[in-house]
């Protein structure tokens, strides 16, 4: 989902097979449709020269790896977190030819982290295919003590390092992979509006 006039938001695509020496996806939960709609369209032995690193976490059905195996791709991964996925990217990356393709779906905490590192491995953002799916929860980056806060739903939310409650906002840093939240009673202490679900 776009919003319409921040700039810094992130644009979604859907996920198009291109030529190159390498595919590389990573995906998490129910980014794996994505590449499994990508497969629908992609050529013989696409799939030959693809590396596949998949986080099922909050995935249902969980057949999502086994439908992505049964792609036979070159080489699959499928790790307990994105956390521990994360690593594997970096080393692919770093090891990559020219014209490697990088392919990423699911979640934007998995889509963010995963392009953070694409980043810090040179690679332009512009180049990178992204394609939103799933959950809509957010990373959020308290602005006041620098604390990230995962799988942020509600707004406003409390800081699970400060415990500021903090006002989610829809600006996006690449830089750190998260949106930004402000305290939102600084003015006014205590005085907080009822917290609702705002991104599922």
């Amino acid at each position: 989902m776009l919003v319409q006039g921040i700039k810094s938001r992130p644009v979604y695509r859907a996920l198009e097979p291109r030529p190159g020496p390498l595919h590389l996806f990573v995906a998490d939960a129910e980014g794996a449709l994505a590449i499994l709609d990508l497969a629908q369209k992609a050529p013989p032995g696409f799939f030959d020269r693809a590396h596949i690193v998949y986080v099922p976490a909050g995935a249902a059905p969980k057949s999502y790896g086994g439908r992505l195996r049964a792609l036979n791709p070159f080489m699959y991964y499928e790790g307990p977190s994105i956390a521990a996925a994360l690593p594997r990217l970096a080393q692919t990356l770093a090891t990559a030819r020219m014209g490697t393709q990088l392919y990423l779906a699911g979640t934007e905490p998995l889509v963010g982290q995963a392009m953070k590192i694409a980043l810090e491995a040179g690679i332009d953002h512009t180049s990178v295919q992204t394609e939103h799916r799933g959950s809509e929860a957010r990373r959020v980056q308290c602005v006041h003590c620098k604390g990230i806060t995962e799988n942020v739903t509600t707004q406003p939310v409390t800081c699970a390092h400060c415990g500021l409650t903090l006002l989610v906002r829809d600006h996006y840093s690449r830089r750190i992979a998260a949106f930004q939240g402000v305290c939102i009673d600084a003015e006014e202490p205590g005085v907080v509006p009822e917290t609702v679900e705002a991104f599922r």
